[in-house]
């Protein structure tokens, strides 16, 4: 009897967690094109082919769907980025190695990467799981990138007559904007273009000017 009930016991996991990454694909892609407060429990049981009931069976509330979500994000586009940047051995290494890996996410995981920038809008004035877990990551995102800028004005590689908080902040400022508007103008832009757009006008920025060179003679 036990031998014959694991299959059925694998066939019942294999569907929950089948169900599951239906119901949280759905979401994501509602939460991103219509919103969070714009987006209920209806459309994402019915993007991902199942009741409400489901819904509430594996998740129990809205948020709680997004707050899983978030943990995605959170495994995918924060801590990978922060072990990818921290092996460079410059600071404008590991910033760059940051932002070309956020650009690849742009493909890989698009909609994720929107996902946080856009929580953290429709989130920012409010409070609770969700308000507090987006604080979270995006503190450990800023806190990152001032790390570096930091090292790098310390090293001499980054102009020190900026605050480092404030350099974190326009770094980041762009990061997002410039997924943004990749998202919102996707057919008329070249993603590596954009990219090498947004490393130069960053570390232009930032980088520490090279002294003019003599004149040969």
């Amino acid at each position: 009897m036990t031998a014959g009930s694991t299959p059925q016991r694998t066939m019942k996991r294999d569907q929950r967690r089948a169900s599951i990454g239906r119901l949280l694909d759905s979401a994501l892609h509602l939460f991103v094109s219509k919103g969070y407060h714009s987006t209920n429990l209806e459309q994402i049981a019915g993007a991902a082919r199942l009741s409400k009931g489901a819904v509430y069976f594996y998740f129990g509330s809205k948020e709680a769907v997004l707050l899983e979500l978030l943990k995605r994000v959170q495994a995918v586009v924060v801590d990978e980025a922060l072990k990818t940047a921290a092996a460079g051995p410059r600071a404008v290494d590991r910033i760059v190695a940051f932002l070309h890996h956020q650009a690849k996410l742009g493909v890989s995981h698009r909609d994720e990467v929107l996902l946080l920038i856009l929580m953290s809008l429709e989130f920012g004035a409010r409070k609770g799981p969700a308000s507090r877990l987006i604080g979270r990551i995006y503190r450990r995102l800023y806190g990152f990138v001032e790390r570096l800028v930091r090292e790098g004005q310390a090293s001499g590689e980054l102009r020190t007559d900026l605050q480092a908080r404030e350099a974190a902040s326009i770094i980041m400022a762009n990061h997002d904007g410039t997924f943004l508007e990749w998202y919102r103008r996707s057919g008329r832009l070249r993603g590596p273009a954009l990219v090498r757009a947004l490393r130069c006008v960053v570390l232009h920025g930032v980088a520490r000017p090279e002294a003019p060179r003599r004149a040969r003679r």
